[in-house]
């Protein structure tokens, strides 16, 4: 007797190193440091808009649910620090567009609590001053989305009245607008775009109250659409290509491009989120990192500076926040 159950407990402590082992094996496959750095210097708000130019973060305007806002900030992440910079000489308004292009930040489109706008306003950051540039070139629309590629900004998508799928560019040579075709996908307000190299993606968002899974990228060379593989779950054991990414569909999240990958964390899906995704454009493949490590927000903005990646403000419920977090993704979280 003695003997079963000395042997029991041997079997019981190796399936429990196994277990560790194989949790320890798991956890160190998902990557990824979460710090938290200096609170946005502002009010705490959503619905901001964000760009970068040179080592310098810029976020302003947004709501935070009574007041549209109008100031704008300077994040640098060398010391840590915001410096408030030119107001934005618009009317204040939450779910704007920005990019930056050619050295210079961009900004329009949004709501103002009575109008959709569609006035569009250059930053520049060397004289800290605005002009005012042409009026976008579609209809007046707030949750739309934009990126650049190269020196030219790109705009689409959002809600003016119904939902868009229409896609826009700028060259601010010319300040002129062009439209381009469109992707193949459904109309969709709450999108996520962001280029990688000169490569535009454009994804996520909800359309009818349905969260889209789809996934498209933009060579404007060739001013073709190519779509991806889609977010669901995918269980082929022909094709050896299992994969889910039935965790990813979710609209009014952060994203932002390190190097040769592009990003997606927090937003909300069936309540607010706090996974935080990579995508290999070569691969056409998304890895899950650790998850962001504040509260679960959406309309956040999100932004990179070098090899670190920022996600700040936005809400979770009615609290407005303020924090603001960097993401080392390659760092191993212990």
């Amino acid at each position: 007797m003695k003997k079963l159950l000395s042997l029991a407990l041997l079997l019981f402590l190796a399936l429990g190193f196994t277990a560790c082992s194989k949790d320890d094996d798991a956890t160190a496959e998902i990557l990824g440091v979460w710090t938290s750095r200096s609170q946005f210097e502002g009010l705490a708000r959503n619905s901001a808009i964000s760009f970068t130019i040179g080592d310098k973060a810029y976020v302003g305007l947004g709501t935070d649910g009574i007041d549209k806002f109008t100031d704008f900030w300077e994040y640098t992440r060398s010391t840590n620090t915001w410096r408030q910079r030119a107001d934005f000489p618009g009317v204040g308004r939450q779910l704007a567009v920005a990019f930056a292009a050619d050295g210079k930040g961009y900004v329009g489109t949004g709501y103002d609590g009575v109008n959709k706008l569609r006035d569009f306003w250059q930053y520049d950051p060397t004289t800290d001053q605005w002009t005012r540039k042409a009026d976008f070139g579609g209809s007046a629309r707030y949750n739309a989305t934009a990126m650049s590629i190269g020196n030219k900004g790109y705009v689409g998508t959002g809600y003016d009245g119904n939902s868009k799928k229409d896609f826009w560019e700028y060259n601010p040579a010319t300040d002129a607008w062009t439209q381009k075709p469109s992707f193949g996908g459904n109309k969709r307000m709450g999108a996520t775009a962001f280029s990688i190299g000169s490569t535009g993606y454009l994804l996520l968002g909800a359309d009818n109250g349905v969260l889209q899974t789809d996934i498209w990228s933009y060579d404007p060379a060739t001013e073709l659409w190519t779509q991806h593989k889609d977010l669901v779950y995918h269980d082929d054991s022909n094709d050896d290509l299992d994969y889910d990414y039935s965790a990813l569909p979710r609209q009014n999240a952060a994203s932002f491009v390190i190097a040769d990958k592009g990003y997606v964390a927090v937003g909300t899906s069936s309540g607010t989120k706090t996974d935080c995704w990579e995508y290999n454009p070569s691969a056409d493949t998304w890895t899950q990192k650790t998850d962001f490590a504040g509260a679960g927000r959406t309309y956040p903005v999100g932004f990179a500076l070098g090899d670190r990646g920022y996600v700040s403000l936005g809400a979770a419920g009615s609290t407005r926040l303020d924090d603001t977090w960097e993401l080392d993704p390659n760092a191993e979280n212990e």
